[in-house]
Formats: structure tokens, sequence, C-alpha cells
């Protein structure tokens, strides 16, 4: 069907359950989001189990379905940890890594089996949510090549990253890229940290915009990517509480096509060289 209309599919995701992996707490809000099936009776280990099999079936079908690409979030045994305080137990922080891996490595495992590589949205509630972070779970992992990036901006910009950094810091790792934009809102009454209030809040201290409509330079992004040779799609990831969906991803198409471009094949001064 997509071929009819001329269309394809670089990737699948399965973000949600992959985020009840490692969640240090399984509760309501997993429920919201999970299958039935992987639900079950809502007892945590039971879920966290049921949910890494779902994920090791999504390496099957996604080969099945033609794509060698699967994106998704991993869940996090101590992101509830992130302010340390009260202060951490920096083995307890270590030991969190080390879940992470042991409840991973088996997924990873079947997406080798399958020639099928599994991205992780480098994201806030993660296992990884900034540099350090990344750094930190992908020698947990063992830098299994199974095991790389979705790299998405609108997940740094709050937080002051700079993205192109980013990318180049982890240039073999990035498979995947969004195209998502963030709008900060930082007034002097506002916050980084979200506030506790919904997207869409005018409370908020920063809120997802439509690609080109929010603060992220895109031109260093794109420029980083072609250094770094990526060759993946850049993927829009639509989030914009304050603009129609179906306006919105005319226009985030438009957007990307324009920013999109190739890289140079020589150098400019190569021009001018005598052969």
């Amino acid at each position: 069907m997509l071929e009819a209309h001329g269309l394809g599919c670089w990737a699948i995701s399965n973000h949600l359950v992959g985020q009840a992996v490692a969640d240090a707490f399984i509760d309501a809000r997993h429920k919201a989001i999970l299958p039935p099936h992987v639900w079950g009776d809502g007892e945590p280990e039971g879920v966290r189990r049921r949910a890494a099999e779902e994920m090791q079936r999504t390496a099957r079908a996604a080969r099945l379905f033609g794509v060698t690409q699967v994106n998704g979030f991993t869940g996090s045994p101590i992101w509830h940890l992130f302010y340390s305080f009260p202060p951490n137990d920096w083995e307890v922080i270590a030991a969190g890594y080390r879940e992470f891996a042991d409840r991973w490595n088996p997924i990873i495992d079947v997406f080798d089996q399958e020639g099928v590589r599994f991205a992780l949205e480098v994201h806030p509630t993660e296992i990884a949510y900034d540099l350090v972070t990344t750094e930190q779970t992908l020698a947990a992992i063992g830098h299994r090549p199974g095991f790389g990036i979705n790299f998405d901006p609108s997940h740094f910009a709050h937080q002051f990253i700079d993205s192109a950094f980013y990318l180049e810091t982890f240039a073999d790792r990035i498979y995947h890229v969004h195209i998502k934009d963030t709008a900060r809102n930082l007034t002097g009454r506002t916050s980084i940290l979200g506030s506790h209030l919904n997207f869409g809040d005018t409370r908020r201290g920063w809120d997802f915009r439509t690609p080109g409509r929010g603060d992220i330079a895109f031109e260093p992004i794109i420029r980083a990517l072609n250094r770094i040779d990526y060759q993946g799609p850049l993927s829009v990831e639509w989030e914009d509480s304050g603009m129609d969906r179906a306006y919105g991803a005319i226009e985030a198409a438009a957007f990307v096509r324009k920013l999109d471009f190739p890289p140079a094949g020589q150098s400019f001064d190569a021009s001018f060289q005598q052969h």
C-alpha cells in the first residue's frame, strides 16, 4: 500500500512499551499507555517482563516488515533521583545503570539476531537524557552497535545543550533523527522543569512547536549531520498544542524539504586547483 502511493517506511517505533521495561515505578500512567496484554494484572515486575518480551517481538516485526530500525524509550530505574536531594547514594546510581543494562541486553540480543538496530530517543525520564548520561548509558551497555540514539533536539533546547556538539560527540550512534521544535518562555516567573503543568499551558517555561516556529537553530544541526555523514531520514515528530495538526504536518514537511541540503563533494578552494 505504501509503495502504491510512492511512500516508504524507514523505521518503526515502540516508545510506550519500551518505557515500561526499566522504569522504577509502574503505575496508572503506564496502564494508560500500554496494551492490555502487556499491562496484565499490573504487578510491576510482571509488566516489566512482558514489556521486554514485547520489545523483542518488535525486533522480529521490524524484520518481517522490512525495516532495520526501531526507535523507542527504555525507561529508567534512576530518573527520579536526578536532582540528588535528599543526597543520592552514588552506588544506587551505578546500580541503576547496571539494572538498565541487565534488562536491555537480552532485548538487544534479539535485535542483533534479527539484523535490526534499536535507537533510544534521548529524553527526560529515560536512562539517557543529556550528554553525560548518554555517555554513561552507552558505557553501561558495552557500546554494542545494536543500541544507538534517536536524536531529537527539542529535548535538549530547554536543557541548554548544544545539539550540534551532541551530534558530533556521538557521531557513530546517531541512528535516526527527529525534526521537532520547542520554544522557551523563561520570563523570570517560569521554570525549565515544567512546573507540573500540561503542554499548552502558558505558564510553562517551554513548550513544543511545529518545526521552524520555535527557538531551535536547525541550520547548525543539518551541517553537523552532514559532517558526521548521517544517511538516515529526517523524521518530523509533530507536537504543537496551538496549531491544527493537518496544517502543521503540511507546513512541517515543506520546512524540512527546504531545510535539508547535500554536503559539498569537495572543499570550496579545490575548484581553483590546477590539474
